[in-house]
């Protein structure tokens, strides 16, 4: 089985001017076989209507090329934040991406697993992430998907999930729903201490991974490599084999059962798109 079919490498792409417009030829440019974008600003509250047109085209143009689309929520997404109006604005913003999910056939809307922010509120935080998530993963599984998939963050800040083995308790915060999937970021994983660069580091950092999730949550793979050191919680993304992560690590997950038929996005740097089409056939030279 080839790498296009059985782990599709693809980007996270522009959305400006348009969602087909702009999208659709990113793709085509880059070689991509997945496709990730956002849905609202992603750094902002605000959550605009889809354009029922531009909706439809990307819809039938990823259909077409058979590749799968994903949502990536807002970086501000926070269902663990102390802040009343953070959790009510965040848990408002997934549903918004979960609706404009099923306008453009996304598969799932990724969010990052948030923080406690201060001392004493991890207890709280976990309640709230229930309390928000699961009429969330409910909607979504009367409506037949997109998933939800929870993204461990790099570290730092009292994050409620950053190592792969905290994903165990925010799953069973929500009763292991199975609208609950997982994307798993290199770059996050690192930054939180997990020294994927060392032989087979990768291999048992996916071990735990499934260990600790079960072998079917993992729906998404961020493909990311790192500017900064092993346990920095810095989140700096580089080009893959350009940063301290190195390739021989990409080779580990291109190659590891629990990424066989999981899709994987770079979110690297690009300038005119040569960075990630770079990345994109830099990570199917290694599976190869």
């Amino acid at each position: 089985m080839s790498a296009a079919t059985s782990r599709p490498v693809g980007a996270h792409t522009p959305t400006s001017g348009g969602l087909a417009r702009a999208a659709l030829p990113y793709v085509d440019a880059t070689g991509a076989r997945v496709v990730q974008v956002y849905v609202s600003n992603s750094r902002g509250w605000a959550l605009p209507d889809g354009d029922p047109a531009q909706d439809a085209l990307f819809r039938d143009g990823c259909a077409e090329r058979g590749i799968p689309a994903f949502i990536h929520a807002s970086l501000l997404v926070n269902l663990g934040s102390p802040t009343p109006a953070t959790v009510e604005k965040s848990a408002q913003t997934l549903a918004h991406a979960l609706r404009r999910g099923v306008a453009i056939g996304a598969q799932a809307v990724v969010f990052h697993a948030g923080s406690s922010v201060d001392e004493g509120h991890a207890d709280a935080a976990m309640r709230q992430v229930r309390e928000e998530l699961l009429p969330l993963l409910d909607w979504a599984a009367a409506a037949g998907g997109p998933m939800l998939l929870v993204e461990p963050s790099a570290g730092g800040g009292r994050s409620l999930a950053s190592r792969v083995e905290q994903l165990g308790p925010y799953l069973d915060a929500v009763d292991r729903h199975p609208m609950l999937g997982v994307c798993f970021d290199t770059c996050h994983a690192w930054a939180a201490g997990h020294d994927l660069a060392v032989e087979g580091g990768m291999t048992a950092t996916l071990d735990t991974l499934v260990a600790t999730v079960g072998a079917d949550r993992l729906r998404l793979v961020h493909a990311n490599d790192s500017k900064d050191l092993c346990g920095s919680t810095r989140d700096r993304h580089e080009n893959i084999g350009k940063g301290t992560i190195g390739e021989p690590a990409f080779a580990e997950l291109m190659t590891h059962p629990a990424t066989a038929g999981v899709p994987l996005v770079v979110e690297t740097p690009s300038e005119k798109q040569v960075g990630h089409a770079a990345d994109i056939q830099t990570l199917t030279r290694l599976h190869a």
